[in-house]
C-alpha cells in the first residue's frame, strides 16, 4: 500500500492546475512582456520565473493537462498584451501641446502653502472633449473635489514612459496625459458625482473642526490621499513600513466588510450589505487597486461562505488580479497592484508552512503562530517588490506592523464612525471629532518619539529579483518536493542569488557607469574600485537623484559633478546629496562656503578623471575608452560612448572596451 501511494504521488503534478491561476498568470506575463519590449529594458532574466513556473506545472507530462495549461496561458497572454497595447495607443491620443481654454472636473486635490495641486478629468479643450486626465497647480486653497474649473493654460502632452522613468510610469497608469502651468481659474459649477462632494465635505469638516496634522492624517487614513501630510511624518511612515495604513489598502476594505457582515451575521443575506459597503467605500477612494482587489476577494469569500461552498484563497487572488487588469491593464505598473497582490501571494505560498514551523515553539498560542506566520509570509514575498519599486526595504516594517495591524480595526472604524457623525450632525462635529483627534495625537506622539528612518537600501537586485521569485515558488508549500531536494534547491538558488547581487552591484575591475534618465533630466553614477562620483544635470530633481542613489548605490559617495548650463540650479541640488565634494565648471557665486564647491575644467577624484568641454558636456577617459556625457546636447561623433537623455537606464562596464548591459 505504501509503494502504491508513492507511485500515485509521483504521478501528481508538481503544481496543481487551477484554470483561473494560469489565466491570471498568462494575462500578467503578457502585459509585462509587452511593457518591457515597448518601453525598453527587456532582459533574459525576465523569462526565468515564467519558464520555471510553466516547466514545473507541466511535470509530469500529461497531454490533456499540457494542452489546457499552455492554451490558457497563451490565450490570456495575448489578451493581456492586446489590452495594454490598446491602452497605450489610447494614452497617446488627444490634443497636441499648445495653449487652450480648458474645462474639467476636479477628482483629487492637495492643499499646500497657498496653492492646490489638482487632478482633472472630463476634460474639454477649446470646447472639444478630450480623454484622459490633467494635472495643474492653482494659486488658491479653495478648490475641492467635484468642482468644475474653467481656465486657459499652456499644455504639456505626456508620452510613454521609457527606460524605468518612475514618474512617467505613474502618469501612464494614472492616465494623466497632460500637465498645465500654474493658472488662474473660474469655478463654473459642481459635478454630478456625489461621492466627490462627500470627499470635499469630509476634508472641510476635518480641517474646520479638528485641524492641524491630525486632520491631515485622518483624511489620509479615510481616503488614501496622503499628499497633504507633513513631509517629515510621511517620510517616517514610509521608511517605517506602515504607509499602507494611509493608502486605503485591502486591510481597510476587509475591516469595513467584516464589521458590516458582523452586524448581519444571523442572516444569510447579510453578506450583501457588507459587499455594498465595501464597494461604496472603494468608490469613495477612487477605486484604488488594492481596494478593488479586496472588494472582489471579500465578495467571493462572503458569497462562498454564505452559501456553504469551500473558499479557495489562491483562486480568489487570481480572479481579482484578472478582473483588475482586464478593466485597467496599466495598473500592473502601479506599486499598489504589485504590493497588494504580492502580499496575497505571500500568504498563499508561505503562511501555512511558516505557521506549522512556528507552532513547534513550546507554549506559543496558536493565534500568535498564525499571526507571526502571516506577517513573515508577506515580508518574504514583497521584499524584492519593495526594493525594486522604492529602492529600500523597511527595517522597522515587521515590528511596527506586528503592533499596528491588530489595533487598526478599532483605530480605523473609530475615525470613520465619528467622522461620518460629524458630517451628518455639523453642530456637534467638534465633540464627535475630539475622539479621533485624541487617537491620532497619540499616534503622532509615538512616531515623534522613535526614529524609524533606518532602511535597507543601495542594493539593486537586477536578475536577483527573478531568482528570489523563483525561490518563492519552488520552496513554498504549493510546490511538491522532497525535503532533501528542497534543501538542495534552496542552496543552489542562494548561490545564484549571491552571484547576481555581486554582478549587479560590485565593481571588480575597470569602471562602471549606471545611467538614469527621466523627462526632467538625467544622472550617471560612475564607479571604479576605489571611487564613486554622481553626475547630475540641472533639470533632475533632488528626489529623483536620491531615489536613483537608493536603488543603485548604498556606499560612500566621493563627489557630485554638476553638468548643466544652469550651474546654480545643479549646485543647489548637489549640496543636499551626501557627498564629500561638489564639482562644477565655471566659478559662480553660490552663497556657500568655498570649500563646499570645487570649480575647474577637470574633476579628479581617486582613480577617476573627467574633463569639462562645456558646462553641459563632460568627458571621461577610462580603459582606453572616451565617454562623453551630455544630458542637454546632441551626440558627439568623436566619442566611443555617448551618454545622454536617449541612453535610458543602462549599465556600462568599461574594461578593455565597452560592455553594455541592459
Amino acid at each position: 500500500m505504501g509503494e502504491e501511494s508513492k507511485k500515485r504521488e509521483r504521478r501528481l503534478p508538481l503544481v496543481n492546475f487551477r484554470l483561473l491561476v494560469f489565466c491570471a498568470f498568462g494575462l500578467i506575463f503578457g502585459i509585462f512582456l509587452y511593457l518591457r519590449i515597448r518601453f525598453g529594458g527587456l532582459a533574459p532574466s525576465d523569462f526565468l520565473f515564467c519558464g520555471v513556473f510553466l516547466g514545473c506545472s507541466l511535470l509530469p507530462f500529461s497531454w490533456k493537462r499540457t494542452v489546457a495549461l499552455l492554451l490558457s496561458v497563451a490565450l490570456s497572454g495575448g489578451i493581456g498584451a492586446g489590452a495594454i497595447h490598446l491602452y497605450a495607443e489610447r494614452y497617446l491620443r488627444g490634443p497636441e501641446e499648445g495653449t487652450y481654454s480648458i474645462t474639467g472636473t476636479v477628482t483629487s486635490f492637495t492643499v499646500q502653502n497657498g496653492r492646490c495641486d489638482v487632478l482633472l478629468e472630463n476634460l474639454s479643450f477649446d470646447g472639444a472633449p478630450a480623454g484622459g486626465k490633467m494635472k495643474i497647480v492653482v494659486l488658491s486653497e479653495e478648490v475641492r473635489a467635484g468642482d468644475i474649473l474653467a481656465f486657459e493654460t499652456t499644455v504639456t502632452k505626456k508620452g510613454l514612459p521609457m527606460s524605468g522613468d518612475s514618474y512617467a510610469e505613474y502618469l501612464f497608469y494614472s492616465d494623466i496625459r497632460y500637465e498645465g502651468t500654474s493658472v488662474g481659474y473660474n469655478k463654473t459649477g459642481t459635478g454630478k458625482n456625489a461621492l466627490l462632494r462627500v470627499v470635499s465635505a469630509l476634508y472641510d469638516r476635518l480641517e474646520g473642526d479638528m485641524g492641524g496634522t491630525e486632520a491631515e492624517v485622518a483624511f489620509a487614513l479615510l481616503t488614501g490621499n496622503s499628499r497633504g501630510m507633513d513631509e517629515g511624518l510621511l517620510g517616517e511612515v514610509r521608511t517605517g513600513g506602515i504607509a499602507h495604513i494611509f493608502a486605503v489598502s485591502g486591510l481597510h476594505i476587509g475591516i469595513l466588510f467584516g464589521a458590516v457582515w458582523l452586524l448581519f451575521r444571523k442572516r444569510r443575506w447579510g453578506v450583501f450589505p457588507a459587499i455594498g459597503a465595501a464597494f461604496l467605500y472603494s468608490a469613495l477612494c477612487s477605486f484604488t487597486v488594492s481596494s478593488v482587489r479586496a472588494v472582489i476577494m471579500c465578495a467571493v469569500m462572503g458569497l462562498y461562505r454564505a452559501f456553504g461552498r469551500k473558499y479557495d484563497f489562491l483562486q480568489s487572488v487570481a480572479l481579482a488580479a484578472g478582473a483588475v487588469l482586464l478593466l485597467h491593464p496599466a495598473d500592473f505598473l502601479s506599486a499598489g497592484f504589485r504590493l497588494s497582490f504580492g502580499a496575497c501571494l505571500g500568504l498563499a505560498l508561505f503562511s501555512g508552512s511558516l505557521s506549522r514551523l512556528l507552532g513547534k515553539i513550546p507554549h506559543m498560542p496558536r493565534f500568535l503562530t498564525s499571526y507571526f506566520a502571516a506577517n513573515l509570509a508577506v515580508q518574504l514575498f514583497t521584499f524584492p517588490i519593495l526594493l525594486e519599486t522604492f529602492g529600500y526595504f523597511s527595517v522597522w516594517g515587521f515590528v511596527l506592523n506586528l503592533f499596528l495591524i491588530p489595533l487598526l480595526p478599532a483605530f480605523f472604524l473609530t475615525v470613520l464612525l465619528f467622522s461620518l457623525l460629524a458630517l451628518i450632525i455639523p453642530p456637534a462635529a467638534g465633540v464627535f471629532l475630539a475622539v479621533p483627534k485624541g487617537l491620532l495625537s497619540l499616534f503622532l506622539l509615538v512616531m515623534e518619539a522613535g526614529d524609524f528612518s533606518y532602511v535597507f537600501a543601495g542594493i539593486s537586485l537586477g536578475a536577483g529579483g527573478a531568482v528570489w521569485l523563483v525561490a518563492s515558488l519552488l520552496l513554498s508549500e504549493r510546490f511538491r518536493m522532497r525535503l532533501v531536494l528542497r534543501l538542495g534547491v534552496a542552496t543552489g538558488l542562494a548561490a545564484v542569488l549571491a552571484v547576481c547581487l555581486l554582478l549587479e552591484n560590485a565593481v571588480f575591475t575597470g569602471v562602471r557607469i549606471d545611467v538614469y534618465v527621466c523627462n526632467r533630466g538625467g544622472a550617471a553614477l560612475i564607479r571604479s574600485d576605489d571611487t564613486a562620483l554622481l553626475v547630475i544635470d540641472g533639470g533632475i530633481g533632488l528626489d529623483d537623484a536620491k531615489d536613483f542613489l537608493s536603488r543603485r548605490y548604498g556606499g560612500h559617495l566621493d563627489g557630485v559633478v554638476v553638468l548643466s548650463e544652469d550651474e546654480l540650479a545643479g549646485i543647489n541640488r548637489a549640496v543636499y546629496l551626501d557627498a564629500e565634494t561638489v564639482y562644477a565648471c565655471d566659478e559662480i557665486a553660490t552663497g556657500l562656503q568655498e570649500r563646499d564647491v570645487v570649480f575647474g575644467e577637470s574633476v579628479e577624484a581617486g582613480s577617476l578623471t573627467l574633463r569639462y568641454e562645456a558646462r553641459g558636456k563632460l568627458v571621461l577617459t577610462a580603459c582606453g575608452v572616451a565617454v562623453e556625457i551630455d544630458f542637454e546636447g546632441d551626440e558627439a561623433l568623436g566619442a566611443d560612448l555617448f551618454i545622454g537623455l536617449e541612453s535610458g537606464g543602462l549599465k556600462y562596464f568599461l574594461d578593455r572596451g565597452i560592455i553594455k548591459a541592459i
